[in-house]
């Protein structure tokens, strides 16, 4: 018979790296550990969101997501027992200020400091934080996002009867919208292109909403306009034309293929409310996840 399964403990971090080959380490009184920013993820909060939050909570700062690291799970002892612990980790960049200063000690953190690359191994105390250091100093840490967005769960079209166009997200679809804000936000969206359909367009309303950022409304990313040459130009305005700008592009099942095509990616399926986020440096992508809200 195989023993019980544990409770499983989710977390979430980043390995924050700046210009100068340095890395950010965080130092726990509690534990007497060096270590990366990272916290548990909070009862209905997404584990992208988690990461952004836990590092600004630990160290002040504010991070864009970049490539995702390989996760680690290990067993931890708590109050009520043995459990299991998984980090989903990310590679990640400061937005603004990366001073650290003035950070002022608390319980939970006291030490918050920028370490060169060469002496972090010697400064963090676990065997596998000194694996996860070592395979994100081996990535591309100069990336930038592209969201590739299907829109979300729609009025049915069977009982829609006025031009597709105009057909909207249904109750579910406006929650999925709603939930994309703090995972666009994590991953630095400032440029917010999709098709003008109604449905695309409310997919990204909220998150438009919440930063003002204009969103640009190509024909080529609709289900009537699309075709490979006009795709092609609106991905290339976003690897190429503006390789530095973290993007959303929302579309349709339809147009998707057209757009793994341009992006150089085998064709895959996205459901409604779905996104592959493409990372990409210098026009070339470089890795890509999925997310799900």
């Amino acid at each position: 018979m195989q023993p019980p399964l544990r409770p499983v403990v989710r977390a979430a971090g980043a390995v924050v790296t700046r210009p100068g080959r340095e890395v950010l380490l965080v130092h726990r009184p509690r534990y007497d550990d060096w270590s990366f920013p990272k916290g548990k993820v909070d009862p209905g909060e997404h584990v992208v969101a988690a990461a952004v939050r836990e590092v600004a909570e630990e160290t002040g700062l504010r991070v864009r997501l970049g490539v995702p690291l390989t996760g680690q799970r290990y067993p931890v002892t708590g109050r009520s027992g043995p459990r299991d612990k998984t980090v989903a980790y990310w590679s990640a960049r400061v937005l603004g200020d990366d001073d650290v200063t003035g950070y002022t000690a608390e319980d939970e953190i006291d030490e918050v400091a920028w370490v060169a690359w060469a002496d972090a191994p010697a400064r963090l105390t676990y065997d596998y934080d000194r694996a996860t250091l070592a395979e994100a100093l081996g990535v591309p840490r100069r990336t930038h996002p592209l969201v590739v967005l299907r829109h979300g769960d729609t009025h049915p079209r069977s009982r829609w009867r006025e031009d597709d166009r105009l057909r909207p997200l249904d109750e579910a679809g406006h929650d999925q919208a709603r939930r994309w804000v703090p995972l666009l936000a994590a991953y630095g969206v400032e440029r917010v292109v999709t098709s003008p359909s109604t449905r695309c367009v409310q997919s990204v309303q909220a998150y438009v909403d919440a930063t003002a950022h204009h969103p640009e409304l190509p024909d080529a990313l609709s289900e009537e306009g699309a075709d490979a040459a006009g795709v092609r130009r609106v991905v290339a305005a976003l690897l190429h034309d503006a390789p530095r700008t973290s993007s959303v592009l929302c579309t349709h099942r339809p147009v998707l293929p057209l757009v793994w095509e341009a992006l150089g990616l085998p064709p895959r399926e996205l459901a409604k409310g779905e996104a592959l986020v493409v990372h990409h440096r210098k026009g070339v992508v470089v890795a890509t996840e999925l997310q799900a809200v």
